[in-house]
């Protein structure tokens, strides 16, 4: 490519983001496997709590269900990405920019999409650390992530 000098950048973000997802996922397992440990417990004498969900989270708000599932599915979509971008920064053609470029816009969207809930789950406050780490660490992935797709693009 004749534009090498996007090739640092893009590593750089590439590895913050790589860092960042992994973050993320481990904080969202934390956070389900929480849930499913102490969530409801249903069973054949239990009757079902009158404002049941099946998206129910001991810690956290209403919209903390929906916050952790597409958290996890942006950390590993995102890690994918980070996989699809490696291959991308090493042979820096144009033949390999499609599939880098596709991955990580997919994982922008959902990145998006767990902001979005981040921001919700923000609004109505009640929520622990971990998940605060959380929500911080998704409103910067979304701006690392676009950054990281306007440097591989500027790179054609």
């Amino acid at each position: 490519m004749a534009n090498l000098q996007l090739k640092p950048v893009a590593t750089l973000l590439l590895l913050l983001n790589f860092c960042m997802y992994v973050i993320v996922l481990g904080i969202g397992g934390w956070a389900m496997n929480r849930a499913i440990d102490h969530g409801f417990i249903i069973g054949p004498d239990f009757n079902l709590p009158a404002h049941f969900s099946p998206i129910y989270f001991p810690m956290g708000n209403a919209a903390t269900g929906f916050f952790v599932t597409f958290a996890l599915l942006a950390g590993v979509v995102g890690v994918a990405s980070a996989i699809a971008g490696l291959n991308h920064v090493r042979s820096w053609n144009a033949n390999s920019l499609p599939s880098a470029a596709s991955v990580a816009g997919v994982a922008w969207t959902l990145t998006l999409l767990a902001m979005g809930f981040a921001c919700k789950e923000i609004e109505l406050e009640i929520r622990n650390a971990r998940l605060r780490t959380m929500e911080a660490f998704l409103i910067i992935l979304t701006a690392t992530q676009l950054f990281y797709i306007a440097a591989i693009h500027g790179s054609v």
